[in-house]
């Protein structure tokens, strides 16, 4: 069965969305580069691994920003907790090993 011709915009903006993709992927790994640093400093200095007011500040913060990029904040709130889930967990990990 033949498929349809897909219309060169199509193309295009999935090309896009690709791009798009491959660049959030190395902006998350970066990140995680920075929070895994952050993550060896806090166990060295023994300090929790998690810092609710900065994470209500970075929700705020992040809600904003979505809002004015016209983007869910709802959304961008519930990538952001999955994010911090991720780093806390980490943290955790790193306190364990300086302790361990």
């Amino acid at each position: 069965m033949d498929q349809p011709a897909v219309p060169a915009e199509l193309l295009e903006i999935r090309r896009s969305i690709d791009n798009i993709d491959a660049a959030m992927v190395h902006l998350l790994a970066e990140r995680f580069r920075c929070t895994k640093r952050v993550g060896q400093l806090k166990a060295t200095h023994r300090l929790p691994p998690a810092d609710p007011a900065r994470e209500a500040r970075q929700v705020e913060r992040l809600r904003k920003l979505a809002s004015d990029a016209e983007l869910d904040p709802d959304f961008a709130e519930k990538y952001l907790a999955f994010v911090i889930r991720e780093v806390i967990r980490y943290h955790e990990a790193a306190a364990r090993e300086a302790t361990g």
